[in-house]
């Protein structure tokens, strides 16, 4: 049964706002937290990225923003710069009609601006750990009249070391408050968190079905890691993707992914959170305007992003956990349209795949890895549909007296073989240069039904022993404390990534 926003007992002006943006049944997420939220309890809410949890605990804030006060009243702690951009855009269209002042605070931005920005009274603040915790410490900020702190993606932020930062923010946010929480996942860390600055919260999930979007077909290539960069191109090359994201596990994976892809003659471009924010938006305006076909990226620098027209996903790193692989591969596959993700796997990163599987619920298609032959046939495929479609529309009509000419002196078949060949982009074999990356370390479980707890397990202990600071100034991180290696000689590459 499905619930609309007019029945959830909303103000005038929201519900406005809501209409404005074309929103009119609330997902499930947002039928169950509203109401719950709008009575003031606590709540924590685990839902996956994508079921809407913006709005779900967006529509109480606004509703208790007191708009002839000029002091900041929500706080919301978001793990990237990206999302906290994308989660202010979405708070100030749905408050738009109440009036209510929205600002965005994070790492890379001129920190005099938001200074001056902050002395004009935004009501609700959304920001990263580091660059909150900077005007903490500057006595920019003032929380005495916070009455509601949202944490958004909390299992992000542990991964990202910002623990002790939420802690330091939560400690100087009013007792007297309203917490909300929202995670993917509940590790202990989360759950202490919840335990010290949460009074009795509601707990709401969503469905696990919600972990992936029907629309998507996902496969996988079984491939070593020096033949996956061929690989790709050649996928490239047979399924001509119109718009696709590339993922890799390191800022310099990304780097180099998307400096061999210019080499080989792609049009593509890289983003991570070494780039600064003007040169970020710069790579998304031109993803999103089609002047590039290929954005690699980090999941960081990808986290938050809201792309339409994406239609392939290539995962040329496995991610680690499957919260990953759902958030990536959402990122095609949208409004209703189909979509295409494909994953490459090494022998030794098999049990990973199969940890995505179970959690999933979705067993993927092994794919035979496209040899240089189907590469060419792939190319030529796509110049017979364009020269198909350029008959059909009938314009060659002008070179009709030219063809006849040369038929008249050559074979038909070979006019047609030359035009082919000389219309068809050969798959480059130029070489390039790729840094290898370790395998993700070997799942010593064997098992399947003890492969999630020991995932789980696993993630709990590396993430309560390393501890990385966001500075604040840029997205730039170092790291405190000794905290262990993890796996077989092998830096966890998911933290190092940002």
């Amino acid at each position: 049964m499905t619930t609309k926003f007019d029945e959830l007992g909303l103000s005038a002006l929201l519900l406005k706002s809501i209409n404005t943006m074309g929103f009119e049944e609330a997902t499930p997420i947002q039928a169950e937290t509203i109401p719950v939220t709008l009575q003031g309890y606590d709540v924590i809410g685990q839902a996956q990225t994508g079921t809407g949890k913006t709005v779900a605990f967006g529509v109480p804030l606004l509703e208790r923003v007191n708009v002839r006060n000029s002091e900041v009243q929500g706080l919301i702690i978001a793990p990237t710069r990206e999302l906290a951009v994308q989660v202010s855009e979405e708070l100030y269209k749905l408050g738009q009609d109440k009036r209510v002042r929205v600002l965005s605070i994070y790492g890379g931005q001129d920190i005099q601006r938001q200074i001056r920005a902050l002395k004009k009274g935004p009501h609700i603040i959304v920001g990263t750990p580091g660059r909150i915790m900077d005007h903490m410490n500057r006595g920019t900020i003032n929380f005495n009249s916070v009455h509601t702190v949202v944490l958004d993606e909390a299992d992000e932020m542990l991964n990202m070391g910002f623990v002790e930062d939420i802690e330091a923010i939560l400690s100087k946010v009013p007792t007297e408050r309203q917490t909300l929480l929202f995670s993917a996942t509940m590790p202990g860390p989360i759950r202490s968190i919840a335990n010290r600055f949460m009074k009795e919260p509601k707990v709401i999930r969503t469905k696990a079905k919600e972990m992936t979007v029907p629309q998507i077909e996902q496969a996988y290539v079984e491939v070593h890691e020096k033949k996956k960069f061929d690989v790709l191109t050649r996928l490239l090359d047979i399924q001509s993707p119109e718009l696709a994201i590339v993922f890799g596990r390191t800022k310099r994976r990304v780097d180099e992914l998307a400096n061999a892809l210019s080499i080989r003659g792609y049009t593509a471009e890289g983003i991570h959170g070494d780039l600064t924010q003007a040169k970020r938006l710069q790579v998304l305006k031109k993803f999103k305007s089609n002047s590039i076909d290929i954005l690699v990226a980090t999941d960081v620098a990808a986290r938050g992003l809201d792309i339409s027209g994406v239609t392939h996903v290539y995962n040329f790193d496995i991610p680690q956990d499957p919260e990953s692989y759902v958030h990536r591969i959402g990122r095609t596959g949208r409004a209703g349209k189909q979509g295409t993700a494909i994953t490459f796997v090494t022998p030794r990163e098999t049990s990973y795949l199969r940890v995505v599987e179970e959690t999933t619920k979705r067993k993927m298609t092994k794919m035979k890895a496209p040899s240089f032959d189907e590469a060419i046939e792939g190319q030529q495929r796509m110049v017979i549909e364009q020269l198909q479609t350029l008959i059909e529309q009938q314009e060659t009509k002008y070179y009709y007296k030219a063809a006849e000419e040369l038929l008249e002196k050559e074979d038909a078949v070979a006019v047609v073989a030359a035009a082919l060949k000389m219309l068809t982009k050969e798959p480059s074999a130029t070489p390039v240069e790729l840094t290898s990356e370790p395998p993700l370390p070997m799942r010593r479980d064997k098992r399947s039904n003890d492969r999630g707890k020991s995932y789980n397990s696993r993630k709990k202990q590396f993430s309560s022993k390393s501890n990385w600071k966001d500075s604040g100034r840029g997205g730039s991180r170092k790291r405190s404390g000794s905290g262990k290696k993890y796996g077989n000689n092998n830096n966890n590459k998911r933290v190092n990534e940002r």
